[in-house]
């Protein structure tokens, strides 16, 4: 069993349920240690229909994911995922600071755009802050 499918288990009264989704399994464990603290992480994928299922599956508070990852992108994902009402909020985390592609992102009701140069320290408070209701968008980020 790989450190993604452990799921934490650390009660949660007060703490919201993410599910991650990025195809570089080193990157997400990283995000896995940087979020525990604060949320509770139900799972880790590494393709975007295996976050469609996760999500399905576990009914998380938010989503966070990649684009870029094998199958179903994830800007697809996470956009349908909360048009169909699956999940509140969906975040991405990506490398891609492409105008277009924030804009797409937006377009698919995607509430957060963070850099991953940047996760360290803005993505705990745009989670908090999608999860909130308020939009976030990296201060790197870029559109039109």
């Amino acid at each position: 069993m790989s450190v993604m499918d452990i799921p934490d288990v650390t009660p949660c009264a007060h703490r919201f349920r993410l599910v991650l989704a990025d195809d570089h399994e080193d990157l997400l464990r990283e995000v896995q240690v940087l979020l525990r603290t604060e949320f509770v992480i139900l799972r880790a994928v590494t393709d975007g229909q295996a976050l469609i299922d996760a999500v399905r599956e576990c009914e998380p508070d938010a989503v966070i994911a990649d684009i870029q990852m094998p199958g179903v992108n994830g800007i697809e994902a996470c956009g349908r995922l909360v048009q169909k009402g699956l999940c509140k909020v969906a975040l991405i985390l990506t490398m891609h600071n492409e105008a277009q592609l924030v804009e797409e992102a937006l377009r698919a009701g995607i509430r957060g755009y963070v850099l991953k140069v940047d996760a360290a320290e803005e993505l705990i408070p745009a989670i908090r802050s999608v999860l909130g209701g308020i939009p976030y968008l990296s201060r790197g980020v870029s559109i039109k």
